[in-house]
């Protein structure tokens, strides 16, 4: 059944965000009843309907706003005095903003990738743990993380990359690190990171260099040795300074497409 409720998911896939707007209720002589539903894109296409002419129109600038400020907010309509259709009722519409959560894959379900993969499961990243240890994996507890028990090297090549996709490495060998690393660095990523000591992050970048892996440029963007630096010690502590560094990379990232978009809506309205 393609509901609604279906193509805000395929939206999501696509756009990453958009904005539901729903009548809630309703007086006198309104277009539509409560429950009626809009879905408003940032480019703004929609889906579905609220009424159409003024109030319709309104609303769509109203989403628009809701998209940029990525804040759900509601907004009362008298139809006659605002937007003058003679059906004249009342109408009051909740409009939702609703994004696409980011995904986050953890190549090691060790100490620090089970702290990890919690701590960003319950702020609402798509997680992701993959390791091919069913000992390790049995350890995971939240039901919302998705267990990937696979080899890394068959699995990688199946796994979507976006500029959602943040991406943790912390397996238990520092070849399979690297070979990892070597796979996901070429890859569209938010975030990408690898644990290990200074030696380890020196030896790995003085390989990917040499052997025309990446440039150095390119190694130096990675988040390795992963983390905030907060003196952290156990593991719950590694990944609170590693989940630090995503939800900042993932707040200003938010910050400049809501810029650029408030830019480009702004040039529309001259």
């Amino acid at each position: 059944m393609n509901t609604i409720y279906s193509k805000i998911n395929d939206i999501l896939k696509e756009r990453g965000s958009c904005a539901l707007c729903t009548v809630v209720s309703t007086s006198g002589s309104t277009p539509m009843k409560a429950g009626a539903k809009m879905i408003v894109c940032d480019n703004r296409d929609i889906v579905g309907t609220i009424g159409g002419g003024d109030l319709e129109k309104k609303v769509i600038e109203n989403a628009i706003e809701v998209i940029i400020q990525k804040k759900s907010e509601q907004f009362n309509h008298n139809l006659l005095q605002q937007h003058a259709m003679c059906c004249g009722g009342k109408v009051t519409i909740f409009i939702d903003y609703i994004q696409r959560a980011e995904r986050l894959y953890v190549f090691g379900a060790g100490h620090v990738g089970r702290a990890l993969s919690t701590l960003a499961s319950a702020l609402n990243f798509e997680v992701f743990v993959i390791d091919e240890r069913r000992s390790e994996m049995n350890k995971l507890i939240p039901s919302d993380i998705n267990k990937i028990q696979m080899s890394y090297k068959d699995i990688l090549p199946t796994l979507p990359f976006d500029e959602n996709t943040y991406t943790a490495i912390m397996t238990r060998d520092h070849a399979m690190d690297r070979e990892i690393l070597s796979f996901c660095i070429e890859k569209q990523n938010a975030y990408i990171g690898m644990i290990g000591s200074k030696r380890k992050v020196e030896i790995t970048k003085k390989m990917f260099v040499s052997g025309g892996i990446c440039t150095e440029q390119k190694f130096n963007e990675i988040d390795t040795p992963m983390g905030i630096d907060i003196n952290a010690h156990s593991p719950e502590e590694i990944a609170v300074s590693i989940l630090a560094r995503m939800i900042m990379i993932k707040n200003k990232t938010k910050a400049k497409k809501s810029s650029i978009t408030h830019q480009l809506l702004s040039r529309e309205s001259l």
